[in-house]
């Protein structure tokens, strides 16, 4: 086969993995940016009391999306060795512990709300909407997870069509359900702010009920030999879930700092935040799915050592990702006072918001740049360096801007170009990273056997 021919097939396999994860992500992302514009439909006090919980949440998708990067990484390179039963048996692990573990965190979310709410800037007003919505959403969340580690499972073996099928379906159940529970019908007054959470609690649990009975009729489980798994795959686990968990839990800490900073300019800044942060994880739902469909691949790659397919597939997915990235951030800026007019009918709100986008959403070409190599790093066997990398673009680079740029001006405009010039940075940090990594001299893997 010539190289433009290897080329093609792999920009066509590439996209055969990618785009049912990107039709799941933006399902799943949509759901949740139209769930705000129901909320922003509320007023802005609701709209602000579900900004807050939105570190919180990315707290709990942090912790989740790491251990299914690292159980995702070590059942695809069991399966690239051809070690059958002990990808069963990780399997079965990662559903039991980590759904056990998301719901201790789960727990203490809600004993500490309090506390955590006030040093992040609620108000009362603020804190009494959030007391009826976090019990439902945290629920939510745990369902999530659940979700999202039999998700990591099927990934793993390669099968990228069920994970997008569920995200599109229980995002379209979500959306069904959120008009409805949040303002009603007929003589039903609706549950105002919690009937959104309670609209994504029956979604998830759909999606759990099927999830299950398809893994039923599959062999990737196993009940039998897990204690000795867990011992003899702890090391390798945590070797890769640690540094993964970190980089996760990352955002969560930067985006409950940010906020913090939002919060001293007043609570239509923060309402408008919350509605960008919505936006810019749709935006990003390309580069979300090859988070999600790259890992599986690159680590049978790893498993093989096929560094050769490791470095193309690496620099087809950067470009992808660039010009589309560049590309739709662009065109967000241009239409960013319809944007913004789409989602939140009050007019300070909506000025705040296309601020932010016309900012914001260029730099997210560079941001994800940096996400898509920590995800490649996870795969390969440099949780580590990902680690780093991830921490370096929030505490380094993002943050330090954002508040030099609040700082400046004193107002959201300068937050704003501050956030964008540290996304850039980030962007050309990591670009730099994955350079010298991958003209390294090639390793391969130690491959752990039973």
């Amino acid at each position: 086969m010539t190289r433009a021919g290897s080329h093609d097939s792999l920009g066509m396999t590439l996209w055969r993995q990618t785009w049912p994860m990107t039709i799941g992500v933006l399902a799943l992302l949509g759901f949740q940016l139209v769930d705000s514009a129901f909320i922003a439909r509320l007023g802005t006090a609701p709209l602000a009391a579900q900004s807050f919980t939105f570190p919180l949440s990315f707290l709990i998708i942090g912790i989740q999306v790491g251990l299914g990067i690292a159980i995702a990484a070590l059942i695809s390179r069991a399966l690239g060795a051809n070690e059958q039963a002990r990808a069963r048996r990780l399997g079965s692990l990662v559903l039991l512990a980590g759904g056990a573990l998301i719901a201790l965190l789960a727990i203490g979310l809600w004993l500490a709300q309090e506390r955590i709410f006030t040093q992040l800037g609620a108000d009362a007003t603020s804190l009494g909407l959030i007391r009826a919505y976090w019990a439902p959403q945290l629920l939510a969340a745990w369902l999530g997870a659940v979700l999202y580690f039999g998700y990591s499972l099927f990934r793993a073996h390669g099968d990228t069509w069920l994970p997008g099928k569920m995200m599109l379906i229980t995002s379209l159940i979500n959306l069904a359900l959120d008009p409805l529970l949040i303002f009603g019908v007929g003589p039903w007054e609706g549950m105002g702010l919690p009937g959104a959470a309670w609209a994504t609690v029956v979604a998830f649990s759909t999606g759990v009920v099927v999830l299950a009975r398809r893994l039923r009729h599959t062999d990737w489980l196993s009940g039998t030999g897990l204690v000795s798994e867990m011992r003899h795959s702890a090391g390798a686990f945590f070797g890769i879930a640690g540094p993964a968990m970190i980089s996760q839990l990352m955002p969560p800490l930067a985006a409950m700092l940010a906020i913090s900073v939002v919060a001293t300019l007043g609570e239509t800044q923060v309402a408008a935040w919350g509605l960008a942060s919505r936006l810019e994880t749709l935006s990003l739902m390309v580069v979300l799915a090859m988070t999600m469909s790259l890992p599986p691949w690159l680590g049978r790659c790893y498993g093989t050592g096929d560094w050769d397919q490791i470095n193309r597939l690496l620099q087809l997915a950067l470009k992808v990702v660039v010009v589309w990235q560049l590309s739709l951030g662009i065109l967000l800026a241009i239409l960013s006072p319809w944007v913004a007019l789409a989602l939140s009918g009050n007019p300070e709100v909506r000025d705040d918001l296309a601020t932010l986008i016309r900012f914001l959403l260029p730099s997210y070409a560079a941001l994800g740049i940096c996400m898509l190599v920590v995800s490649a790093g996870n795969a390969l066997g440099w949780p580590l360096r990902a680690m780093l990398m991830s921490g370096a673009r929030l505490f380094v680079f993002y943050l330090p801007c954002l508040w030099a740029g609040a700082w400046l001006t004193k107002g959201l405009v300068g937050l704003a170009i501050g956030a964008a010039v540290g996304n850039l940075l980030a962007g050309l940090a990591a670009w730099q990273l994955l350079r010298r990594i991958l003209a390294s001299p090639r390793r391969r893997p130690a491959v752990v056997t039973k």
